[in-house]
């Protein structure tokens, strides 16, 4: 068994043990209370990652399966806010407990204490998990296509939608191309082995011009070069999907080679939280983005 089989059976198993605690229909009277109570504006990070210079999704996690604790102690009301005052785009927040030592109580820690996006990355199965989100604030979800069906990845998507929650659907290889709809809102290319965790960032490259021309097709776009500048923002008249790279990625020179392949957003986790202050890792990385342009620019 792979390590992605071993995760999501496991997170069958956690999800209908939660629902014993506590039921699907208390969890949507409670969405109901909170949209109609509290009706605060939802952060789009499609947008915040459209408008970036950087766009990095800060990612805040303290273990993974491939390298075991990265970070035990770190604390959620502490690096949420400091990627914010570093330059953060979005940030995404590990809630799977027995695999990456995450929590949604993490996400409900960093909700008061940043104003950009967060994004509940965790390995969704169920409307139960969106629900979930919602609830303790998050602004985005992952789709990962390796864990779903077709119509799962659009039931679930529609669902969140619904409930006020962008999608950032999560691609590894081009068979999943065909997962791609005119509904999501983002597309990640995951250049981590969901099967044997081992990283390559070079993926994002080798699928980016196939990603491009799926787009197109579904958006009836003649020219797939055409889709890196239409890409993101909520007026545009096509409203592509944003373009994302995840993982992987150690060096701002690699930022500005992805950037030129058409990627937006560039989610970052263990290059920061293998540090003591990933905050600071964070500011001197987009520091390090900074000054690759200018140069680029000489």
């Amino acid at each position: 068994m792979d390590i992605l089989s071993e995760i999501t059976d496991h997170k069958r198993i956690e999800v209908e043990l939660q629902k014993q605690a506590v039921s699907p229909e208390q969890l949507r009277e409670q969405v109901r209370d909170l949209m109609e109570n509290s009706p605060a504006p939802r952060r789009s990070m499609k947008r915040a990652l459209a408008s970036s210079p950087a766009g990095i999704i800060a990612e805040f996690k303290r273990r993974s399966p491939s390298k075991g604790w990265i970070y035990e102690t770190a604390k959620a009301d502490e690096i949420p806010a400091a990627y914010e005052a570093a330059g953060a785009s979005a940030i995404s927040i590990l809630t799977d407990a027995k695999f990456f030592g995450g929590s949604l109580r993490d996400i409900r820690t960093a909700r008061p204490l940043v104003d950009i996006p967060i994004l509940r990355k965790d390995f969704i199965i169920d409307e139960y998990q969106l629900l979930q989100a919602r609830i303790a604030g998050a602004d985005a979800v992952l789709l990962i296509a390796a864990c779903l069906t077709q119509e799962e990845c659009a039931d679930l998507t529609a669902r969140a939608h619904a409930l006020g929650l962008e999608v950032l659907l999560e691609i590894h290889s081009p068979r999943e191309l065909a997962y791609i709809s005119k509904d999501v809102d983002m597309v990640g290319v995951n250049n981590r082995n969901l099967g044997t965790f081992v990283t390559d960032v070079e993926n994002s490259f080798r699928i980016a011009g196939q990603l491009r021309q799926t787009i197109a097709d579904a958006r009836n776009i003649s020219d797939a070069r055409n889709i890196p500048d239409a890409q993101g923002s909520s007026d545009t008249p096509r409203n592509l999907p944003l373009l994302v790279s995840e993982s992987g990625i150690s060096h701002p020179e690699t930022i500005c080679r992805l950037r030129t392949a058409g990627f937006r957003g560039f989610l970052i986790g263990e290059t920061f939280m293998k540090t003591p202050q990933p905050g600071d890792a964070l500011k001197g990385f987009i520091q390090g983005i900074e000054e690759t342009e200018a140069q680029k620019s000489l």
